[in-house]
C-alpha cells in the first residue's frame, strides 16, 4: 500500500523485504511506536503508524504523530481512511497526547480535504530535509 500511488511508487522500494523488516524491527521496540491496520474479511487495506513523541513545549506535553497513512486503492471511498484516523486520535487521547500531528505532501489536495473534515487545521509549514 506503500507504493500504491504515483508518489509512494518513487520512493518506496517493495521488492526490498530487509528494509521493511529492519525497520519494523525499531518500531516494535520502541514504546509509543505502533502501526495500526484495517483488516477486512479479504485482508488488510489500510494502515497508519502512530507516535507518541514526548516534549518540552506546551508544558511537557505528549504529542501524537500520524504517519504513513494509506489505504489500498481496490477500497478508498469506504470510510476506511476516517475510522483508521479516528481510532488514532482515540488512541492518542488515552495515551495522554495534547495533540495529534501530521504532515501530507503538498501535492495531496484529496488529503488536505479529507484531514480539514475531520478537525485537522493547516496551522505550520512543515520542513524536510533529505538525507541520504
Amino acid at each position: 500500500m506503500l507504493a500504491d500511488d504515483v508518489l509512494g511508487a518513487a520512493r518506496e522500494k517493495p521488492g526490498d523485504s530487509a528494509l521493511y523488516e529492519a525497520a519494523w524491527r525499531q518500531i516494535e521496540a520502541q514504546h509509543g511506536n505502533d502501526v495500526w491496520v484495517a483488516e477486512l474479511p479479504e485482508g488488510v487495506v489500510g494502515c497508519l503508524q502512530l507516535i507518541v513523541i514526548p516534549g518540552l513545549a506546551r508544558q511537557g506535553a505528549l504529542r501524537a504523530q500520524i504517519e504513513g497513512v494509506r489505504v489500498a486503492s481496490t477500497h478508498r471511498g469506504q470510510d476506511i481512511g476516517e475510522q483508521m484516523i479516528r481510532f488514532a486520535i482515540e488512541a492518542a487521547r488515552r495515551a495522554g497526547c495534547r495533540l495529534v500531528q501530521l504532515t501530507t505532501d503538498k501535492r495531496r489536495a484529496d488529503a488536505h480535504r479529507f484531514y480539514e473534515r475531520l478537525g485537522f487545521e493547516a496551522t505550520h509549514e512543515g520542513m524536510k530535509l533529505e538525507l541520504s
